[in-house]
């Protein structure tokens, strides 16, 4: 079966308390010829570094990422040696992916929020490392840190990729960044923007525009899945996101922040004592499906398998490089990259790199 270097899937998407099915997921979307998947991290079940090595043992061709970990979790040396770890057990396919995370979070874990800066600095540090330099007397927005060294004779090229939402962060990934992964419900004037946005960072640091690989993230929700599949798929996954940050997400996708006001006022949404895509019993989604603007909801891949590909083919014509199927397994995805294949273009795709930190200008 030919592959699809530009398709990828989420190990364990959503929820998981069983992270084993990683294995199975994995060698599921390699034969299936998806061309990368992509690892989210909890502190539960969901640790990166344990969830990359288990991908890399499940899989001979399939492109790695974390998307994402989170720098100020581990020591800059613990994060650079996962990376170049990954990258020389899978032969070059590894890509790091790094995120901002959560303020709240981090505030009662007691570390420190992330940003901008942080990421530009630690950034720097890992390809120093990868470099084979060391690092002598850092004292800089990532930390201080008398003396940092892996190995002088490391020549390493590892992919970096952000996680990025507003846009002065998306042309701050286009500055730095090998590849960008957005966001799900991303409408799709907001993804031509948004990658707009990255190649002109990429452009203003003096970097080729397209050598930044840009990952779209489509929310994937077929009607062949049943219906509390969909609802908590759907309904459940933005009501989820719009708990964590829904101002920035209604802001970025230009939505009426009055449809945000009327779902935090609403009786089940305040004070829900958790996520709603993993808590949430089918009467509640049903609420939530009712409650959400349905303009917000179509931002997604919906109904008969043929109609999900048409809108993955959508996505690169707004501009993104590659499409990550979000909030699906491998095995419920089967349907729609079936149909997909039908109508693929033709040599579109041809030498897009294994690796998804890696652009197609890069090609071998």
């Amino acid at each position: 079966m030919d592959d699809l270097p530009e398709l990828g899937c989420y190990g364990l998407a959503g929820h998981s308390g069983t992270p084993r099915d990683l294995l199975g997921e994995v060698a599921e979307a390699e034969a299936m010829g998806l061309g990368s998947v992509f690892l989210s991290e909890r502190f539960n079940t969901k640790d990166a570094a344990v969830l990359a090595g288990a991908a890399a043992a499940a899989g001979t061709r399939i492109g790695i990422a974390t998307a994402a970990t989170n720098h100020n979790t581990r020591h800059p040396l613990v994060t650079a040696t996962l990376a170049t770890t990954m990258h020389r057990m899978t032969g070059g396919r590894f890509a790091l992916g790094l995120g901002r995370g959560f303020d709240m979070l981090f505030d009662v874990m007691g570390l420190r929020r992330v940003t901008q800066a942080q990421l530009d600095d630690f950034v720097g540090i890992m390809r120093r490392l990868w470099r084979g330099e060391a690092v002598v007397g850092h004292d800089g927005p990532a930390g201080s840190y008398p003396y940092l060294s892996q190995d002088s004779a490391f020549r390493e090229d590892i992919p970096v990729m952000l996680m990025a939402m507003g846009e002065r962060t998306l042309e701050f990934a286009g500055r730095v960044a090998d590849g960008v992964v957005l966001h799900t419900f991303f409408t799709d004037e907001t993804l031509a923007r948004a990658v707009s946005s990255i190649r002109r960072g990429a452009a203003a640091a003096g970097r080729d525009p397209a050598s930044v690989r840009v990952w779209s993230v489509l929310a994937t929700v077929g009607d062949h899945l049943d219906e509390e599949a969909r609802l908590r798929k759907l309904a459940g996954r933005l009501a989820t996101y719009l708990q964590g940050y829904g101002d920035l997400l209604v802001r970025v996708n230009g939505w009426d922040p009055a449809g945000l006001a009327r779902f935090r006022a609403d009786d089940l949404v305040d004070g829900y004592p958790g996520a709603f895509d993993a808590l949430a019993t089918p009467d509640e989604l049903r609420h939530l499906a009712g409650l959400l603007p349905q303009e917000w909801l179509e931002a997604a891949a919906t109904g008969p398998p043929e109609r999900c590909a048409r809108r993955v083919l959508a996505q690169f014509d707004a501009g993104a490089d590659s499409v990550i199927l979000h909030g699906a397994t491998p095995a419920e995805l089967a349907p729609v990259i079936d149909a997909y294949r039908a109508m693929r273009p033709a040599d579109r795709f041809d030498g897009l790199p294994r690796n998804p930190g890696r652009a197609p200008a890069e090609a071998s």
